[in-house]
């Protein structure tokens, strides 16, 4: 593994300072928007508004970059970023943070473009798993990391805004300077809906309402935590326990998802998230009662984006899977945006409570569908199925991608060695049955 990291680390450690700029700044909007007495509903606009730019940035980046280059794109694009996170305390305004969310959400979209293609390139096919893996760590470390830097300054001025932006724009040192040759550019063009749907309807719509819970989870979480009263490092626990969950609960549910069928892992880790939600529902007035439902149910969340893509992949063919891809990553993204606005509401006319009755009607429609599809479609043999690999929700159609490939490599090669076990053990039966027949003839003549 240290072999492997020693060719990408640069690269690693800036994405972990990237993630420790934007993991700051998702939580800083509900700890500001609270202050400066936005209404949950005006902090979900400007929460989608992040996703919207985004799904933008992932579409019009691949365009810019074969326009002018990666590095004058990425250059480009850490600038805005860096000055749009400054901005937030200037203009505390609902209309213009949705403006600056905007911005931001465009940019770290192509960011992670260009970050994951020199990865990518850096990568092998037979480190390529290993590298995917250390990079979902590392921004799921970066955003707890940055939860707890929360709690070194005061929400009310402009030190938190100022040190995102700082640790934004540090981040761009190693990745400048460590990458070398310029990738590929290319993206493959997103698979259409109706073919999606038809390719994998479960695949189609968990990853749609999973989009709602994750964007849900990560910018409305500091907005619940600040209108029950919660104290900011307290809220910043809060966070960090959704993605520490993520990052804790990955493996095990990855390593059943590769021996049974993956429609009941589906469904157990979807239950799982309505247990959560309805014990913070229910006891969520203590500390401790928060803390695990936020563990459990963001612990499920980013498992559930990686089953998504490997169960959609389970139905299609090599040539077929980086378009699939691409469409899952929209559709995602489309659910992104709307679940945000969905508990704003929610939290607006229902208290903030609301937002764990949100996510908790959403995981159950995911496990409702689940059992529902079960009764539809056979489960496939393991021989068709591709092995899961750690995604996560954050990362854009080049890291999807690749995990996609590398998933498929990796069953390809599985396959290919259990053809030749089976060979070599009908090889041995047939040279045993000749050895007995020899041994049979002799003894005839005998």
């Amino acid at each position: 593994m240290f072999s492997v990291l020693s060719g990408v680390w640069a690269l690693l450690l800036g994405i972990v300072f990237i993630m420790l700029g934007n993991g700051m700044h998702f939580t800083l909007i509900g700890l500001r928007g609270g202050i400066e007495g936005f209404s949950a509903a005006e902090l979900a606009i400007v929460t989608s508004g992040y996703f919207a730019g985004f799904l933008s940035g992932a579409n019009l980046t691949p365009r810019l970059i074969r326009r002018v280059g990666h590095v004058r794109v990425f250059a480009a694009l850490g600038s805005f970023m860096s000055a749009g996170l400054i901005a937030f305390p200037l203009v505390a305004e609902p209309w213009a943070w949705t403006i600056l969310r905007l911005l931001i959400g465009f940019c770290m979209s192509g960011i992670y473009v260009t970050a994951e293609s020199w990865l990518n390139d850096a990568s092998t096919n037979e480190t390529r798993g290993k590298v995917l893996s250390a990079y979902m760590i590392a921004q799921t470390l970066g955003i707890i990391g940055a939860q707890y830097l929360l709690t070194l300054g005061d929400a009310t001025t402009a030190v938190l805004f100022i040190g995102a932006s700082i640790l934004v724009s540090i981040s761009f040192g190693p990745i400048l300077l460590s990458a070398g040759r310029t990738p590929a550019a290319d993206v493959t063009r997103p698979m259409g809906l109706r073919a999606l749907f038809t390719s994998s309807p479960l695949g189609t719509v968990g990853i749609f309402l999973l989009g709602a819970v994750y964007a849900t989870q990560s910018g409305m979480a500091a907005v619940f935590g600040t209108q029950i009263g919660m104290e900011a490092d307290r809220i910043a626990l809060l966070v960090a326990t959704l993605f520490g969950g993520a990052l804790l609960l990955q493996f095990p549910i990855g390593w059943l998802s590769d021996r049974i069928d993956r429609r009941k892992v589906i469904f157990l880790a979807a239950a799982i998230g309505v247990a959560s939600c309805a014990m913070a529902w229910t006891f969520g007035g203590g500390l401790w009662a928060l803390m695990a439902s936020a563990f459990f149910a963001g612990g499920v969340t980013t498992p559930l984006y990686a089953l998504f893509l490997a169960y959609t992949n389970d139905f299609l063919s090599t040539e077929d899977m980086p378009a699939a891809s691409g469409g899952l990553v929209l559709t995602f993204g489309v659910g992104a945006i709307l679940g945000p606005l969905v508990a704003g509401w929610a939290m607006q006319w229902g208290g903030p409570f609301a937002f764990w009755l949100v996510l908790g009607g959403l995981f159950a429609t995911i496990a409702v569908y689940a059992l529902y599809r079960m009764t539809q479609r056979a489960v496939p043999s393991a021989e068709e199925t591709e092995s899961y690999i750690s995604v996560l929700p954050t990362a854009s159609v080049v890291a999807v991608e690749a995990a996609g490939a590398w998933a498929a490599e990796q069953a390809e090669a599985k396959r290919e060695e259990e053809e030749q076990e089976e060979a070599r053990a009908e090889g041995a039966e047939t040279e045993a049955e000749d050895t007995r027949e020899k041994e049979g003839e002799r003894d005839a003549r005998g």
